[in-house]
């Protein structure tokens, strides 16, 4: 098995700092002893222009078989020559994947002692794989790394270079590049895709690998739209481990979506006792309580700004009250990712008709967002900076006018009932700002008063009697004699 990771650097940030990142030294040939074989870390060329480091797993079959008891994948005995003579010592496949993580284990895990800076640093990568099984072919190989960030190129092989007629085989040349990615998380999607995609484990699948799995699967396995395959496939199909795994993702996913930190999923995941009644999760709170507020408003088109992955307007979907459900990011890779979510190319035709997503910025007024019922900002306004604050405002309040407007914002007050949010720490590290009860109704107040709203605040979540309410939420309503927007900006 071989693999190779490449990135180019500049006399300033020289493309050998490879070296400090994976712990292995560009000058040295080192090899590793694993249970299956020998693993060599080798660098083929290293400059300050461009360096690549290889890693050559040697597998031994005779061990892999005595390790497996004469067994292959799922208990099942083996053809007794199918288990010398396989793809195992030349295809990438959960062998390397345990290789990776085991000779590069600091580097996978973002540690650099001798350079800390380095492992936050992104790197212009190229990954190559010259031989990679892959059941489902090139498009799913695209499938499962494109959402990543990575540009991929896979080719697939031929059964016989002489014989073209075969048709091609199950494998697939690979090529990754991306150019914001950090070496670390390039590999863990590695470590993590490369099973699924030869979609065997060539050891026993017990319980921790569900722990392993979300330890790779950090920052990206949530939200994939790929995660029950990956999940499945990563847990050798065994369906007591897939049912946890993604009940735990859905969890993480559900608190990362509205951008919670971690401290919110503590609060909504009980460890001591399966049979315990669980917390729901406050991100769920909070979309009850707008699709509660939207109800009783009796809005029938509704926008979605700032609507991230599309969790909202999957939610309104389901309720048939709502006629039309516009999602609007500025994010283009986020309204990708909620297409493959909505499953917008297999859905319906009056499905489809109740829905778009646009791409926009609030801090522009658009024409595109006029004369619906109710507009949402779910934890949007505190990712704005204070001085676009003005322009969000006008956009959705002064232009688009919708008849409701609904403003969720963390409440900074209740952050010391996080246990694992430090103190002074915001709860997610794009926020610009987070308010205090005070602070948010005085903002809601002065917004209503100049564009002809009336306001009501709504606490989310459990409300603590010294600290108020983990989240809060301002109702405004248009009022009978607010001004029209021409009227408006006359004044």
């Amino acid at each position: 098995m071989f693999l190779t990771i490449s990135t180019t650097g500049t006399p300033e940030r020289p493309a050998t700092d490879l070296g400090f990142l994976l712990h292995k030294h560009p000058d040295k040939a080192q090899a590793f002893s694993t249970s299956y074989g020998t693993a060599h870390v080798l660098y083929p060329q290293a400059s300050d222009e461009q360096c690549t480091a290889a890693l050559l797993l040697e597998v031994d079959a005779v061990a892999l078989v005595r390790r497996g008891k004469g067994k292959g994948r799922g208990g099942a005995p083996d053809a007794a020559l199918a288990q010398y003579v396989n793809d195992r010592p030349y295809a990438a496949s959960s062998l390397l994947a345990v290789a990776l993580s085991s000779v590069f284990s600091s580097a996978m895990k973002g540690q650099c002692a001798a350079r800390p800076e380095l492992p936050a640093r992104p790197l212009p990568l190229r990954i190559e794989v010259p031989a990679l099984p892959a059941r489902g072919g090139a498009e799913l190989v695209r499938k499962l790394f494109e959402p990543l960030g990575w540009t991929v190129t896979a080719e697939a092989v031929a059964l016989d270079d002489h014989f073209p007629e075969w048709g091609d085989s199950r494998y697939v040349r690979l090529v990754l590049e991306a150019a914001d990615l950090t070496l670390a998380e390039a590999l863990r999607h590695l470590y993590v895709l490369l099973p699924v995609l030869d979609d065997a484990k060539h050891y026993w699948v017990a319980s921790d690998e569900v722990d392993k799995l979300l330890r790779a699967g950090e920052g990206w396995l949530p939200d994939h739209p790929e995660q029950k395959l990956i999940t499945s496939r990563y847990l050798a199909r065994r369906w007591s481990l897939t049912r946890q795994a993604n009940e735990r993702l859905e969890l993480v996913r559900l608190a990362e979506a509205d951008d919670t930190d971690v401290a919110e999923i503590d609060n909504a995941v009980d460890e001591e006792s399966d049979t315990e009644e669980k917390p729901v999760p406050l991100a769920v709170q909070r979309r009850d309580a707008i699709l509660a507020a939207l109800g009783a408003g009796g809005a029938a088109r509704v926008l979605d700004l700032g609507c991230g992955q599309g969790q909202l307007v999957q939610a309104l979907l389901k309720d048939v009250r709502y006629t039309e459900i516009v999602g609007v990011d500025v994010s283009m890779r986020a309204l990708t990712i909620a297409s493959r979510r909505l499953k917008l190319d297999r859905m319906g035709e009056r499905q489809s008709s109740r829905v778009k997503l646009l791409q926009g910025s609030l801090a522009y007024t658009d024409r595109r967002l006029k004369g619906y019922d109710a507009a949402v900002l779910s934890e949007v306004v505190e990712h704005v900076d204070l001085p676009r604050l003005p322009a969000l405002e006008y956009a959705v309040f002064g232009s688009a006018r919708p008849r409701t407007v609904l403003v969720t914002t963390p409440n900074v007050e209740y952050n010391v009932r996080w246990e694992t949010l430090p103190a002074g720490h915001s709860r997610h590290g794009d926020h610009r700002f987070e308010w205090t009860r005070e602070e948010f109704r005085t903002w809601a107040r002065e917004v209503a008063e100049r564009h002809g709203y009336a306001v009501e605040f709504t606490p989310v979540g459990p409300e603590d009697p010294e600290v108020g309410p983990p989240t809060q939420m301002a109702v405004f309503a248009l009022t009978a004699d607010a001004p029209s927007p021409k009227e408006e900006k006359a004044a």
